[in-house]
């Protein structure tokens, strides 16, 4: 339970930041940008963060899920378990988000995988130490 939590509190806030980082680097945003386009950037951030928990809870708690399941096979250490789970965080994100618009390509693409593949790695990293059921009924 713990690592859906864990989950469901970290990776919907991380991903809609990094969603933003994304679609403002896209947009060409940061080629030329002062402190205050920054600070307008937080304002955005804060703004649209009820909005990233509303579309991201499922697919971060289908993301524990999917950590959940991994942790129960036997002999997968933690980086392995970590790869896989960052792999299908990315693929998911850049098939929904990477082919879409007009600026479809590779930088697309790796743009909004790591929307998906960096809140996944951070969380199943955090959440490493919860161990199944079933490992703490056999101790």
């Amino acid at each position: 339970m713990k690592r859906y939590v864990i989950f469901a509190l970290i990776g919907p806030s991380l991903g809609g930041f990094l969603l933003l980082i994304a679609t403002t680097v896209m947009s060409g945003y940061w080629d030329k940008t002062s402190l205050s386009e920054v600070g307008k950037l937080f304002v955005i951030l804060f703004s649209t963060l009820q909005y990233s928990y509303l579309f991201g809870l499922l697919p971060s708690l289908m993301m524990a899920a999917i950590d959940d399941i991994l942790a129960h096979v036997k002999g997968l250490q933690l980086p392995l378990r970590m790869a896989i789970g960052g792999a299908i965080g990315f693929v998911a994100t850049a098939l929904m988000y990477g082919g879409r618009g007009a600026d479809s390509g590779v930088k697309q693409f790796v743009l909004y995988g790591l929307v998906g593949l960096v809140p996944t790695l951070l969380n199943s990293w955090l959440s490493r130490n919860v161990t199944p059921k079933e490992a703490v009924a056999k101790a």
